[in-house]
């Protein structure tokens, strides 16, 4: 099936199957490796072992086939939370945590939002049209014609290009230009390199969440959840933020210039936040700069007269 698209030679082609789901009407979370958060719900809302409508294969069965680098074909519209960490060897399923190489995703219909929301490898290829927000995500020149071509953001920063050619924005050395008119969540989720991306305009849900490494800067607002989990590296939003800014928050750096919401640094454990005003969750509560916290403000290209310390 792969050779009819193009992509690889019939020796490739005989080694990498492809599996299909049919989707008469969209279908929440498939290819979703985290099975809609499956660790809140425990099971009640998704299971890996429920059938996928319409098809003889489960949930699970998609994901692991991806896993072991096959394609997935679907047959008409998705619904939302498409390929979810898709690429994310994730603990709670007795995974380490890390990126993982995968197969790639198409489908030949819609796609609705949260498309590849915190992805990490693999590429999704899309006939139709990708509802807003979707995930962390860039378009690249597609190699498959009559599709668009999606990459995860981060495995751009941690892979290269390989070949691939930016739709909307740059990749120069180790910075990430996006400048693509989008709305997205989860910009750069998981990124763990000495690199940084500036997205021009204005983000949504969890941007930054459970990176390591590098900077995210965003030049325009953010939604709920900026900062969630983070756990090094350095999240600039130039803008404000909405509520649960630094929820769960492991280390780090937050730079936000202007409001940071309600309930600030909820749960957080270590780390700097800086911002110019916020509700923070006690024990987290307001504190005064000192001259390392102005500098490193100035450094950002910010005037740190009315940022305030959260901790």
């Amino acid at each position: 099936m792969l050779n009819l698209f193009g992509r690889k030679s019939d020796e490739e082609s005989q080694k990498k199957e492809t599996l299909v789901v049919e989707s008469p009407e969209p279908v929440d979370c498939l290819c979703d490796f985290t099975f809609n958060f499956h660790w809140q719900h425990k099971g009640d809302k998704l299971d890996p072992s429920w059938k996928i409508p319409h098809n003889d294969l489960t949930f699970g069965e998609v994901v692991e086939h991806l896993k072991k680098g096959g394609d997935i074909r679907i047959n008409g519209n998705t619904g939302h939370r498409l390929s979810s960490s898709m690429g994310v060897d994730l603990k709670y399923f007795g995974g380490k945590g890390n990126d993982i190489p995968v197969g790639d995703v198409y489908v030949d219909g819609d796609v609705d939002t949260r498309m590849g929301i915190s992805m990490a490898q693999g590429n999704i290829y899309v006939k139709g049209k990708v509802s807003e927000p979707m995930g962390n995500l860039v378009e690249v020149k597609t190699d498959v014609k009559g599709y668009k071509k999606f990459r995860s953001i981060t495995d751009v920063i941690h892979q290269g290009l390989n070949g691939d050619k930016l739709v909307s924005g740059q990749l120069i050395g180790n910075k990430l230009i996006i400048d693509d008119k989008t709305v997205k969540d989860t910009v750069g989720a998981r990124l763990n390199r000495e690199a940084e991306i500036i997205f021009k305009g204005n983000v949504d849900l969890s941007t930054g969440i459970l990176m390591r490494k590098g900077v995210v800067r965003i030049n325009g607002s953010a939604g709920k959840n900026s900062g969630a989990l983070l756990n090094g590296g350095t999240l600039i939003i130039n803008g404000d933020t909405d509520d649960f800014t630094a929820i769960d928050m492991i280390k780090g750096k937050i730079i936000i210039n202007g409001d940071a919401g309600k309930f600030l640094a909820a749960n957080k454990k270590n780390g700097i936040i800086l911002a110019k005003k916020g509700r923070p969750i006690p024990p987290a509560e307001e504190n005064s700069l000192s001259s390392e916290d102005r500098t490193l403000i100035l450094n950002y290209g910010f005037n740190p007269q009315d940022f305030k310390k959260f901790y």
